[in-house]
């Protein structure tokens, strides 16, 4: 077999897996906007549908997992290739991970249903739902920077993350208010405090895959530093 041949057919594994990691991505951002629906309609029966899609997601990390470890073994890559693998390793974590946010949201919803809460109660499930739309934005751009290995887009996902945290912070202060406000919700509140962490996770997530992208394609690791230090890093 030749080199030349043996290289496009290289090419043509590395390909798959990164389409896959787009599939699984694809999944997932299914999954939270489901879990999120569920929230908003107060479904016990869609809250169902995002926890029987967590064993799938758990599946394909685990299929992804196995064919990147026996193309590491059989082709022994170097340089960009060996990052590009180790980078989707981590990416495909992340995106197990939330997979398990979002069945964590549909979790709640069960336990909010069963426990007789009204969709009729005062609650800031719109902001909630604001807050999943950013993240769910942000996780769809790192997931086209993924696709396209494009810098700039993932250096714009570290910024919008900044986003997300702000409005985070406003939503526990209103859910705190709610609180003081009318004891009836209290109960309601504290199971959406978790679900707004759940999705402020999310965009943890879609942080972290976007700074896998400018591992893969500048060859520098640029956790723990600020969006300011990042973009120096990169244009160099």
């Amino acid at each position: 077999m030749t080199d030349k041949h043996l290289s496009t057919q290289f090419d043509s594994e590395l390909s798959a897996i990164s389409t896959r990691v787009l599939e699984m991505g694809g999944l997932v951002e299914s999954q939270v906007a489901q879990a999120m629906y569920a929230l908003s309609h107060f479904s016990s029966e869609t809250a169902a549908q995002v926890l029987a899609m967590e064993e799938k997601v758990n599946k394909m990390e685990l299929d992804i997992d196995r064919d990147l470890s026996s193309i590491i073994a059989r082709r022994q890559p170097t340089a960009r290739d060996l990052r590009l693998l180790i980078a989707v390793s981590k990416t495909i974590g992340n995106l197990e991970r939330v997979g398990d946010e979002a069945a964590r949201i549909g979790r709640t919803v069960q336990r909010l249903v069963n426990t007789g809460v009204s969709s009729r109660l005062r609650l800031p499930v719109a902001d909630v739902s604001f807050e999943a739309t950013l993240a769910t934005s942000l996780l769809r751009k790192a997931l086209d920077a993924f696709a396209r290995l494009d810098v700039d887009k993932a250096v714009e996902v570290l910024k919008q993350d900044d986003q997300l945290d702000q409005e985070f912070e406003g939503l526990m202060r209103k859910l705190i208010t709610f609180m003081m406000e009318d004891p009836r919700t209290i109960s309601a509140s504290i199971d959406l405090v978790f679900v707004a962490k759940a999705i402020e996770r999310v965009g943890d997530h879609a942080k972290n895959l976007a700074e896998q992208i400018i591992y893969i394609v500048k060859g520098t690791d640029v956790r723990h530093n600020p969006v300011e230090t990042v973009e120096s890093m990169v244009s160099n």
